[in-house]
Formats: structure tokens, sequence, C-alpha cells
């Protein structure tokens, strides 16, 4: 989900208001009307094809590629046919991919003979299917066609550090044992389905360090030349650039002038989150004139592959994603990195089924990490919207930098507030002046409900502002984009403002305003209380004619102490309110899996990452090199930067290794030592904090250093994720249609709490349970002792206490847990492995229902 501001809280806010149903869900009722709809064939695609391809045929295919913007394009030469990077997944290029698209178009052909349709994608290596822009009958024609095994409509979706990597540890730590940020990620190409980037930043060339990029030999993807992106724009850094629009494109509100069809970002949150996992170390963080330090990526020596498919003015499509994840998957990245959530729950027999997911269950199998953002629904509860179990789902939390910014009235009051501003002189104080007393008598409306904003310099006289502090109103409608600070800035320095203090409208209440650069002294006071304090002090100190109604002197006066210098505190990190929650639905009802989720917390919150030098994302950063943003969208690549440098380390790690060794070995702490909390609310949320439990935070915050050296990893295979999709409930024939595959090939079926996971989740725990786990060790010889906490209303036993094992060589854990009371209420507890070597291990235990074979009842 994209970067979290007001702007989008209240935008979402007005459209849930005012607009019913999603605008991108087409409507049913007309027949005639034509929408794009993913169509899955019931053979399987190439990823999932064992060992090597056989060549299909000895003549040579056309190639009809679904590339950027759906386009076409031939090739020639030899069919060439990889063994899997890591056992179990096979690579094809593109006169595969070729065959395969002339097996779509004939089955289009045969099926819809003489009608007009339009194809935008063919799906070869994850999905073996392809997006088409069809009626309703003619998409009922195709899942009536025996060859067909799945039709579902396109959805719509949308987008969800200067400081972090000192916070993470990494220099002295992650860094230091891949030889330092010269070499940390070196190899791992990290593939981004965002909206774009800005080949031109400096946080993406690849001349920035004396030691050459090598090249990635297990990567071939390509690089788009347009306008937009000249040839040129990539290099040993930025490896790869495509964009994928087609389904927009035939809805006809794709803008190519405001969108740009190229890899090329116009909005800014593709550029960030992709510096955040993977930007060059120690650019210089430049904003608004002041330096804010150097800014580098987790991994900063890892490649950059960006799958443009999300877009400034709409957000994106089903349809557009998965083609970017197949082409990700199908060029050899090494993770995937998702900053985007649906915009509503998938339906049908379960969430896991849909186009996207399914799709990324095959990266998986093809040995790519795949990390996607919580979303910023938070914090309710079950508001995740990132719900299977073979994706690792981050949350966003804060961090222990902050920047805060004062004021300081002339009655010795001290105000808070925020804004990345220099002060006023030091030891002097400044006339207060108000907007509404500062109007030019000959053209400005006092009735003027907008002048308090201080938009057009022509309202104001430049004599009554000239020297002192202008006052104005922060309204909702620089909430919602329709004024700015930047336009209030501009404005006050034409008018020789000694600076510019915002008081919060009463009706801008509980949101979190993010720090705002500014060129000149400046101050937002956030609270509404403390805009009243101000106030209060401003009205009393005017001297005002009894007769005429106007001001004859201005009495108050106030300093602004500046908000550039950061500071740090050791209440962090705490999970932000906006942050998605647990449990995870399983259906839209919702009922509740048993899969933990979010899997891991990340910093989120105010980070400074590159921006583009065309993004109109924030109106505060257009044109500046770098932004500070806050959302799950930049807590999501955090982890995608430190699963590159787990990568590095072992190669061999299946995805699900590298999401244990990051889970496992996160810390339930802050810096002080004391549990991590949770702010609970929108209003006033470090008001409203409260320890966080498995289901705001997952396994816990990540713990950089601790993911390099896990000691047992909890490993899982596609086979053992088939077996849990089958388990569910009515799942046989949703599943034969995504995979090709039968469940009754499945020996057993898994249920969620069986999955080898490094946590235990139980939705319904009915008077008893006994789950297993599997540990494999991935460092020496070692002896482990078990403990554990019981949630409450549950008894726990965990067998054998004691173990030694021997490297490679695996360990079966028992958990026998019974409901000691009835309970509807959630409950915690945590297993821990204690091994002599100094690993330590933590795996969360949540058991939601709890039915006793007694009678006592948990309140």
């Amino acid at each position: 989900m994209g970067s979290f501001d007001l702007k989008h809280l209240m935008l979402l806010f007005w459209f849930v208001l005012v607009v019913p149903y999603c605008l991108c869900e087409e409507d049913d009722s007309d027949d005639s009307s034509s929408a794009v709809y993913i169509v899955s064939l019931r053979n399987s695609p190439a990823s999932h094809y064992y060992g090597e391809l056989r060549e299909m045929g000895s003549n040579g295919f056309q190639v009809k590629n679904g590339g950027g913007g759906g386009g076409d394009a031939s090739s020639s030469g030899r069919i060439q046919f990889h063994k899997p990077r890591y056992g179990n997944a096979t690579k094809t290029n593109k006169r595969y991919g070729s065959y395969v698209a002339q097996v779509h178009d004939s089955l289009l052909k045969k099926v819809l003979k003489g009608e007009k349709y339009l194809k935008l994608y063919s799906y070869h290596y994850l999905i073996n299917g392809f997006a088409v822009l069809v009626t309703q009958q003619q998409a009922e024609k195709l899942a009536r066609s025996s060859e067909v095994s799945n039709v579902v409509l396109d959805f719509s979706v949308r987008t969800a550090t200067t400081h972090t990597p000192q916070f993470l540890g990494l220099p002295q730590g992650a860094w230091s044992q891949e030889g330092g940020f010269e070499a940390a990620g070196e190899g791992v190409v990290i593939g981004f389905v965002d909206t774009g980037i800005d080949p031109t930043h400096p946080s993406f060339a690849d001349n920035k360090s004396e030691h050459p990029y090598p090249v990635p030999a297990h990567f071939n993807g390509v690089c788009e030349v347009t306008r937009d992106f000249p040839s040129g724009s990539c290099n040993r850094k930025l490896v790869g650039a495509r964009h994928f629009a087609a389904s927009a494109i035939t809805r006809g509100i794709f803008n190519s002038t405001q969108d740009y069809a190229s890899p090329f970002d116009g909005d800014g949150h593709g550029t960030h989150t992709a510096a955040v996992a993977a930007g060059n170390h120690g650019i210089p963080v430049i904003v608004a004139g002041h330096h804010f330090g150097n800014a580098s990526g987790m991994a900063p020596r890892s490649h950059v592959a960006v799958y443009k498919a999300l877009y400034k003015s709409f957000g994106g499509f089903a349809a557009d994603v998965v083609a970017a994840i197949d082409q990700a998957a199908q060029d050899g990245v090494d993770i995937i990195s998702l900053s985007i959530t649906p915009n509503r729950r998938p339906p049908g027999v379960a969430t896991f089924f849909n186009p996207i997911d399914m799709a990324l269950l095959s990266a998986v199998k093809a040995g790519i990490f795949v990390v996607q953002a919580a979303g910023n629904t938070g914090p309710s509860p079950t508001s995740v919207s990132s719900f299977s179990p073979w994706i690792f789902t981050v949350g966003a939390a804060s961090h222990d930098r902050i920047y805060s910014n004062s004021m300081f009235l002339g009655n010795n009051v001290t105000i808070p507030g925020v804004g990345l501003a220099p002060g006023t002189s030091v030891g002097k104080l400044y006339t207060l002046v108000h907007a509404h007393h500062a109007l030019n008598n000959d053209t400005a409306d006092p009735d003027d409900m907008y002048v308090n904003e201080c938009q057009d310099a022509s309202k104001f006289s430049k004599d009554l502002v000239r020297g002192n502090l202008l006052m104005c109103s922060y309204s909702i409608r620089f909430v919602l984009g329709l004024s700015t600070i930047k336009q209030t800035l501009g404005m006050a320095k034409n008018l020789s403002a000694a600076g510019v203090v915002f008081y919060m409208d009463p009706f801008v209440i509980g949101y979190q305003i993010n720090a705002v650069p500014m060129k000149m002294p400046g101050i937002i006071i956030a609270s509404t209380n403390d805009s009243k304090i101000l106030m209060q002090y401003y009205n009393s100190s005017l001297e005002v004619d009894a007769v005429s109604k106007k001001v004859t002197k201005f009495g108050a006066v106030a300093s602004i102490c500046g908000g550039l210098k950061a500071n740090y505190s050791n209440a962090a990190p705490k999970v932000m309110y906006y942050s998605a929650r647990g449990p995870d639905p399983e259906d839209t009802l919702p009922h509740e899996a048993d899969i933990l989720k979010p899997n891991l917390l990340a910093p989120g919150n105010l980070i400074w990452a590159a921006w583009s030098s065309l993004g109109t994302d924030s109106v505060e950063f257009q044109g500046e090199n770098f932004a500070i943003m806050s959302g799950t969208s930049m807590a999501a690549p955090h982890v995608a930067g430190l699963a590159a440098l787990v990568r590095q380390k072992f190669p061999n790690f299946s995805p699900t290794a590298v999401a244990s060794a990051l889970s496992t070995t996160a810390s339930q702490h802050d810096k002080n030592g004391g549990p991590i909390m949770a702010q609970r609310s929108y209003a006033s949320a470090d008001l409203n904090l409260s320890p966080a439990t498995p289901f705001d935070m997952g396994s816990g915050f990540l713990n950089a250093t601790g993911a390099l050296n896990p000691g047992l990893i909890f490993d899982s295979s596609y086979d053992d994720y088939m077996a849990f999709l089958c388990g569910i409930n009515g799942s046989a024939p949703v599943v034969l249609n995504y995979t090709g595959q039968n469940c009754w090939s499945y020996n057993s079926t898994v249920y969620g709490a069986d999955l080898n996971l490094p946590s235990i989740t139980i939705s319904k725990l009915n008077q008893s349970r006994v789950v297993q786990r599997t540990v494999q060790n991935v460092a020496g010889n070692e002896t482990y002792s078990v403990g554990w906490s019981a949630p409450y209303g549950v008894s726990v036993s965990v067998s054998p206490t004691h173990f030694t094992i021997a490297g490679g060589e695996k360990q079966v854990l028992s958990v026998l847990m019974n409901a000691t009371a009835n309970s509807s209420v959630a409950s915690f507890g945590r297993i821990g492995l204690f091994g002599d070597q100094g690993h330590v291990l933590s795996v969360p235990l949540s058991v939601i229902v709890k039915i006793s074979s007694n009678n006592n009842t948990v309140s």
C-alpha cells in the first residue's frame, strides 16, 4: 500500500462515504460491456516443470510477447532451457513464451470464432494463461472450454533512509559479515513491482564505487527504451526495467503524459521503495537546501530490476501486476518486493485464491523470496491485506529518529510542532500576525473562507506581513492537496515574512502530520489543543479599535526553534497505528486463518529515501531528490534488502528458509529493553499504547544481524503449500483451476497450523491439539533447551525439552496445547529454543477461540 499521509487517508475517507463501490469494478449487469478477465489454462506453466523441458518442435517459433504496455516483439535463435537455479523450477526463454502465446491465440480464435476481443498478455512462466478484454458472455464461453480452468474478473490494486541502517545495526553487524557495505547484497537481484524508477538518481548509478558492479549471470531481463527512458538508463546496478499497463489502457484511464508509458517513475513511490532496499551507500540527502545526512539502502550492493505496474492517477490492476510478476520471475530475480495490496479482500473459498497470490506461489516454487506490505488499514483487527503463507508480510514500525520542532511564545509557553525548517534568529522574538488581520483592504474579501490558508499573495498587505510571523490555517484542503504548504511558503517569502506558523483547523482531528521541508522558518502545530493555546494567546494580546474593529496593535510575539536537527528516542520501535493487523482473514466473512500475519515489523515511519525528479505523489517534495515518507510500503523494502543479505550468505536457502531466518531471530523488545508497544488509535496515537501482540508485529522487529546466523531453520516446500490449499473445505476445484493439479495427488492434506512455519496460530482450539515443527541445523553441532510461555487459557508442553543436533540434521518438535477455559479472546505465548552456542530462536503462539472440556470461562 502507498506511503501513508493525510492526503491519502482523507481521500480514502471521502471515497468510503461518497462512493460505496470500487470505481474499477465492472458492471456485471450489462452483458454487452467489455471487461478485462484473467484466464488460466489447465496445463501447468513453465516454472512448474522439473528438470529440462524438451523442445516442443523443430521449427522456430514467432515470438509474440505481452511486454511493456502489451506490445509485441519478435526474436530468433536456438531455444535454450536451463536447469532450475534452486533445483525445483525450469527457466525458459522468449521462444518458449512465443509458443505458449500462439497456443493462447489459437484457443481464443477457436472459442470466440469471428468475435471481437483483445488479448492483453500471455502469461507462461508462473501462470499458463492470458488477460483478455471480452464481454461477460464471451468470458462465459471461455469458462466452458475444456482447456480453460479458471476465469477471473480483473480487480484493482493500490500502492501501500538515512538512519535506519544504523538503527538496525548494519554497519557493525550484517554488513561487516558480508565484507562491508561495498559487498552487501552483491550478485542478488531484487525485482520491484511498483510505480517505476527514476534512472537518473545517484542511488541507482553504477559508478559510485571503486569496485565495478558485476553482471548478475543468472539475470536475463531487458531495459525498455522510450523517450522518457532513453538508451543508457540501465546499467550494472539498474539491470532491468519494463512497464505494464495494458489493462489500464483498455479502460481508457491511462494518461501517457502523466503516467508515462515507460518504466519512468512519475509518482515517486517506486523510486523510494527501490532505494530503501537497494540504494547506493553514502548518497547525500539534500532537501529544500538542507542536508539531512547520507542515505543507503539495506543491501547497497544488490541489483535493481523494475516492473512498473502501478500509476499515479489510478493505481493499478491485477492483470498488469500478474504480467509484471510473471516477467520478473522469468527474468531471474531472486527477490520480489511488493509495496502494493488489493483494494478489497478476494472473494471465493479463501483469500489465498486470487491471481496475484497464486502467481506468487509459483514464484516461490521457482525459488524467489516474496515480500509484501501488510497494508495501511490498521489499527483494526483483521485489516491485513496480504494473506498467503508463502508471502512474507511486513508491518510498519517507528524507528528511534524523530524530527521535532517547537515555538516559544512571549508568555513563556512552548508549543510543539513539526516541520523540517530552520528556526528564527536566536534570542529574538517576532510579532505574530494572523492571516485574517493581514489582508489587503483593496482586494481581499474578509469573508473568503479560504483566505486563512495563505495561498494568494495578492490578498495580503506586505507592510503588515514584512518581518513578522504569518499565522495560517492548516485546513482539510491541505489534507486533500487543494492547498499546499509550498504555495504558502512561496507567498510568505514574496511578502518578506520572517516565517510561517500553521495552526491546526479544528476539523482536522486525529491525523498524523508528516515532517514537511521548508526553506524558511516555519512550523505546523499538529495538535488542535495546542492550536487553541496559540490562538488564545494571540487574541488576548491584540489591541482593537472599539469603533472600526481594526487591530491597532499586534501584541503577541514568538520565535520558531526549528526542526532540522534529528532527535533520538529509546521508545522505539513502536507499531504504527496505520500498520494493518492480524489475524489473517481466510475469507470475506471473515473467518480467521491458522496463519500468522503480519510476519514481521520493519521501519516504515518517516523514512528518507530517493525521490523521482518528476514525482508528484507528494506535492511538498516535488522537484526534490529525496523524500521522507511513511507506510508499510516503506517497511517491506527494508525486509527485501535484508533478505538479499541472507540470500547472499545462504544462496541455497529456499524462500521459506529465508523467511524463517528473518522471523526466528526477530526482537520483541524496544531499545530500552521493554516490550514493543503498539499504537491503538489514529487520534493521540502515543497516548493509546499497549504491548504489541503477534497479530500486531508478527514474530517481532527485524534483527538484521541475527538473521544471518539463525542456527536452525523451519522449511516448507511448494507441495506443503499445495497440501494446505487442498485442506481448505471446498477448495479442490479451485486448486485445480489455478494450478492444473488435482488434490487427490496429495496423499494427505495439511491444515494451516500444521505448515512448518516459524509460528503457530490456531483460530479455534477445541479442547486439545498437537502440532509438529521440524527444524534443520544450518550451523555447527549444538545442544538446545526448549522453553515456553503458554497463552492465557491454554496449557502447553513441548517435546523434547532438550536435544542435540549436528550440522545439517533435522529435529521434530511436538507441541501439545490444551484449552483450560472457554474464551473467544485471542491470547498469546511463545516457544524459545536456546542453543549452547548462542543461537536463540523465538516462535510465537497465538490461539483465538478456546473450547475447554470444563466449564471455566476466561473473560
